[in-house]
């Protein structure tokens, strides 16, 4: 199916505008060109280290280096790490790419993630497609990362940002133990960790931010900033001892959680698609897409400001 872009486009921005004033919005048009892109079949599914997941990185870096009034923390805005995987090949200069904005008061860090890795190519499905996308998986939290960036770059924040495409999240959080090993800062320094990992869909219009089981306070912030939005806030996956219902270590938010670092991680639950070749960008949901975006900027910002009064 071709997906038609100007269609969604006009439609996603007559929805922002009816739900949304403009100076708390992202860049939607962005967003979907951002996600079309990184889950292209050009990209080749973003194997850590394949040519696809090169590609992935020059377009990343080409977009965060382009905003105003960000820094780097690593030379070049990458930070290189190496692994040895459950295969036992040893991965070298896999790369975190990091762009930082010095916020206006507090010299707190809130940190916000995304891995841009996924699968590569693998076994073919009925169809014979082998190319494992990753649309929502993860390039829904990466583009929702770019734009989150971008948006900042022009709307100061009042803690600094961190803004964060990691790698080889599927190899076992690779990229996000790579980040807190060898973090510009103390960790004490982190307000928070933002995780966004599979945002792009959700056949119930929900969106779930896991954590504040952990940190019930963030809670509070959360419901405030999210009452009438669309899609609706959920709150969950975090119970300890529920087995694969607890997402606290599924994403790259475990790494931060292990150093005890407060985090929150915004997901949806697993669709049909997941871990599927046919995780496309076709499938993907820009109405609910934008939504959920725009629905972490509101939770973002509420988060900024009212931890800085605490």
């Amino acid at each position: 199916m071709h997906f038609n872009f100007s269609k969604t486009l006009f439609f996603t921005l007559a929805l922002l505008t009816s739900t949304f004033s403009f100076s708390q919005s992202i860049n939607s048009e962005k967003l979907l060109k951002h996600i079309e892109f990184l889950s292209s079949d050009q990209l080749a599914g973003r194997k850590p280290l394949s040519e696809g997941s090169m590609e992935a990185r020059k377009y990343i870096l080409g977009e965060l280096t382009s905003y105003d009034k960000v820094e780097p923390l690593y030379p070049d805005f990458t930070q290189t790490f190496s692994f040895t995987g459950r295969n036992r090949v040893k991965y070298e200069d896999t790369a975190n790419l990091v762009a930082f904005i010095p916020g206006s008061e507090s010299s707190k860090v809130i940190v916000v993630t995304a891995h841009y890795d996924h699968v590569g190519i693998g076994k073919p499905n009925a169809a014979g497609d082998s190319i494992y996308n990753g649309a929502d998986d993860n390039a829904s939290g990466t583009a929702a990362m770019l734009v989150l960036a971008e948006y900042f770059s022009k709307n100061r924040p009042i803690h600094s940002m961190m803004f964060v495409a990691l790698d080889a999240e599927e190899m076992g959080l690779q990229g996000a133990k790579a980040l807190v090993a060898d973090f510009p800062y103390p960790l004490e320094q982190i307000l928070l960790n933002v995780n966004m990992d599979m945002v792009g869909r959700s056949d119930k219009n929900e969106l779930y931010a896991s954590g504040t089981y952990f940190y019930p306070e963030f809670r509070t912030i959360l419901e405030k900033a999210s009452a009438g939005s669309s899609p609706t806030l959920r709150f969950g996956h975090d119970l300890p001892g529920t087995g694969s219902d607890d997402w606290t270590n599924q994403s790259d938010q475990g790494a931060f959680h292990a150093k005890k670092v407060p985090h929150v991680y915004f997901g949806v639950e697993d669709h049909v698609d997941y871990h599927k070749p046919s995780d496309e960008f076709k499938n993907i949901q820009p109405e609910f897409y934008t939504g959920a975006v725009n629905l972490i900027l509101k939770c973002i910002l509420a988060l900024d400001t009212e931890l800085s009064k605490q």
